[in-house]
């Protein structure tokens, strides 16, 4: 049975051409599905799936003749492209010299982000890995700073109707519920987050996005694998950084917008077409702070199996 995500519900078909095929098996071995088979020394299609053709292109990939195509779950032969050469890529040292360049920006200069940068943010995201393809990650992108403002005032008006989710005597009635960890997180996070959201946006003070001159909101649908939206933003933010863009990843935006009427009235005012197990906002612009040092990070833990 194909596998269903909010893009197709089907399986891609299989086109191969056995003109073209020397029989080198290299498409049976990439296939992860068991769609291929070898027989009489030419490739054919296996009547014992597991879920029929999920248009990775994996073996079209690896064929050195072209002899197989996929078309089908938003993929056809036109997709595919040659490799960049090795000589082109990053390689460890300086990837890691990005990455701890990288510092969460929250003030930027009053510079827009040009529409080309935009773009390219969006052309690296696309190549994130994701659960089953093709990718059911949507991008809202509100692409400069009037927007992004908007999008904070409203959402810090949604927010204030949602005050009493943060008052005590709702905090009492839901401990013996969620338990003692999201209790601290509760009172420690999100209840000051409506103080700073709601109160300070009635001053003026965006506290939300910060007035950003780009935000891109990376969700998914039913469907999705929960982790693809937050890789995706991942790939944006590491993108905007090679840009020499500033970059923050905010997420006490994403769980508010999810569950009430008014949460599906405010995702259908701005376009977000679905309701998302997890998602994530990133904003970019070029920033004020010039830092000079990092600051190094470590892992709760580490634990190698013997």
């Amino acid at each position: 049975m194909p596998i269903p995500t909010s893009r197709t519900k089907n399986k891609a078909a299989i086109l191969i051409d056995e003109s073209l095929c020397t029989g080198c098996g290299k498409c049976v071995d990439s296939c992860s599905d068991f769609d291929l088979e070898m027989f009489n020394g030419k490739v054919r299609e296996s009547a014992n799936p597991v879920f029929g053709c999920i248009a990775c292109g994996n073996c079209m990939m690896v064929c050195p003749t072209n002899a197989i195509k996929i078309e089908g779950r938003c993929l056809t032969a036109g997709d595919i492209f040659e490799l960049p050469a090795k000589e082109s890529v990053s390689d460890y040292k300086s990837l890691l010299s990005l990455l701890q360049r990288r510092r969460s920006i929250r003030e930027f200069k009053d510079k827009a982000v040009e529409p080309e940068k935009i773009n390219q943010i969006l052309e690296a995201a696309q190549t994130a890995p994701m659960g089953i393809p093709p990718s059911d990650v949507h991008v809202l992108v509100l692409e400069n700073k009037d927007q992004v403002h908007r999008f904070a005032e409203e959402y810090s008006v949604f927010l204030k109707g949602m005050r009493w989710f943060a008052s005590n005597w709702f905090l009492i009635l839901m401990r013996p519920f969620w338990g003692k960890a999201n209790d601290e997180m509760m009172r420690s996070f999100i209840k000051p987050i409506f103080g700073v959201y709601v109160d300070k946006m009635e001053k003026g003070e965006n506290w939300i996005n910060y007035d950003a001159p780009l935000a891109m909101y990376f969700y998914g649908s039913p469907y999705a694998d929960p982790a693809d939206p937050i890789i995706a933003a991942t790939y944006a933010m590491i993108a905007g950084e090679s840009l020499g863009l500033g970059t923050c990843m905010l997420g006490a935006i994403h769980p508010f917008i999810q569950n009430s009427k008014n949460a599906e009235k405010f995702r259908k005012k701005w376009g977000v077409k679905y309701k998302s197990r997890e998602g994530l906002f990133v904003v970019f612009g070029y920033p004020k702070p010039n830092f000079k040092k990092g600051v190094k990070r470590s892992f709760a833990d580490i634990a190698f199996v013997r």
